[in-house]
């Protein structure tokens, strides 16, 4: 039997650890695998799962494009705003409802000043009123529990429509495209539209119980702060006799309500993150908390950024809002110009609240650009996404 004539090896093989070297036979099948290899990632859309250098990733895109992305998202899905603009709207009419029969409560039967209990926001309007139904524990018990069951119904709400934008959202944002680098037009904008009342309703269905139980969380924890702000406020009415120690307490109060604030800032962030890591990862809210700690971790710069411009975008259109109700309080003196006062407050009330709605959505446009560039990993079709 001839000898098998040993081919001549490449000159950039490697030797195997017995001495011996690769010849073209095994270069060709190595060859062979990794061209099947690409060929099955390129069909199946990309590899399920790969490590990425998430510092360079980030720094990819800036926090100006990132902002825009998250804009140019909300404008496309525009039905997304005006239906949280009503849902929050039917929220807050429903909760003023119980606040507005204590208020009267307290008018009829504590002969109390109602024009003083309903000056001022939602928040000093139940403190008032729970101030001063103190003295009659059984109208403050019912009055705290019709007040809980608004919330509790109105807030489901809140949580089912929630989960329909923010699936919504998700997929725009998936699958949109660098929009961020285009000039913005209809066409590009239109990339970015992934809303439809299908889709809306089963993202709607998907989220909910989670959502829920969610949601029953940052009520305990709003109930549990609640508390707090108001056992430091009817605390102070023991100093009220004593000039000194009222002072004293008039500014412990002033840097509670304002710890207060960032406490329920940084509570707010944190249930944003959570909602969209749900959607997202399609993950319990359990797991859903362990990676909103990663995420801050890995990428706090980059959301303390996004956090940061937005907050600057409410407040200053806070501010405009309120020169604009200042304004329109000007006018109501005026001699038959009055007339007009009532439907241009209806238009200011509908133009903050939709503009308020749509720096949310960009908000969390901008959050979910800069979680899929963190989380490594864009598989083709999620599990929640149906592909038939």
């Amino acid at each position: 039997m001839p000898a098998r004539v040993r081919r001549p090896a490449r000159h950039d093989e490697r030797a195997h650890p017995g001495g011996e070297r690769r010849g073209e036979y095994d270069g060709d099948k190595r060859d062979e695998r990794a061209a099947r290899s690409r060929a099955a990632r390129r069909r199946n859309g990309g590899p399920r799962h790969w490590k990425l250098d998430t510092p360079s990733i980030l720094a990819c895109l800036g926090l100006k494009p990132t902002l825009k992305r998250g804009a140019l998202l909300a404008a496309a899905n525009w039905p997304l705003i005006i239906v949280q603009f009503i849902a929050d709207s039917i929220f807050k009419i429903a909760l003023a409802v119980p606040v507005i029969g204590g208020v009267l409560m307290v008018g009829l039967m504590l002969g109390g000043d109602v024009s003083d209990l309903m000056a001022g926001d939602l928040r000093e309007r139940v403190t008032g009123v729970a101030a001063e139904l103190l003295a009659t524990p059984v109208a403050l018990v019912l009055f705290l529990l019709a007040f809980g069951v608004v919330l509790i119904g109105g807030s489901a709400l809140v949580f089912l429509v929630k989960g329909g934008t923010v699936t919504v959202l998700a997929l725009a944002e998936r699958g949109a495209g660098p929009i961020e680098d285009g000039t913005v037009d209809l066409d590009l904008v239109a990339r970015a539209r992934r809303f439809s009342i299908e889709r809306f309703i089963e993202g709607c269905e998907r989220l909910f119980r989670r959502y829920f139980r969610l949601g029953l969380s940052l009520i305990v924890v709003y109930g549990v702060t609640g508390g707090a702000y108001l056992l430091v406020v009817l605390g102070g009415y023991r100093f009220a006799g004593n000039p000194g120690m009222f002072v004293g307490w008039t500014v412990v109060a002033t840097l509670f309500s304002g710890a207060l604030l960032v406490w329920i800032t940084i509570v707010n962030l944190f249930y944003l993150l959570l909602q969209m890591i749900i959607a997202v990862d399609d993950v319990s809210v359990r797991t859903a908390f362990g990676r909103v700690i990663h995420f801050l971790g890995g990428a706090f710069r980059e959301v303390a950024g996004v956090f940061g411009v937005v907050l600057l975008l409410v407040l200053a259109a806070t501010a405009v809002s309120i020169v604009a109700a200042a304004g329109l309080g000007l006018i109501a003196f005026v001699p038959f110009a009055s007339v007009i006062v009532v439907p241009l407050q209806l238009v200011a009330w509908l133009l903050r609240g939709l503009i308020f709605e749509f720096i949310g959505l960009t908000a969390l446009g901008a959050y979910l650009t800069r979680y899929r560039r963190f989380a490594g990993h864009a598989p083709a079709h999620p599990q929640w996404i149906r592909t038939a």
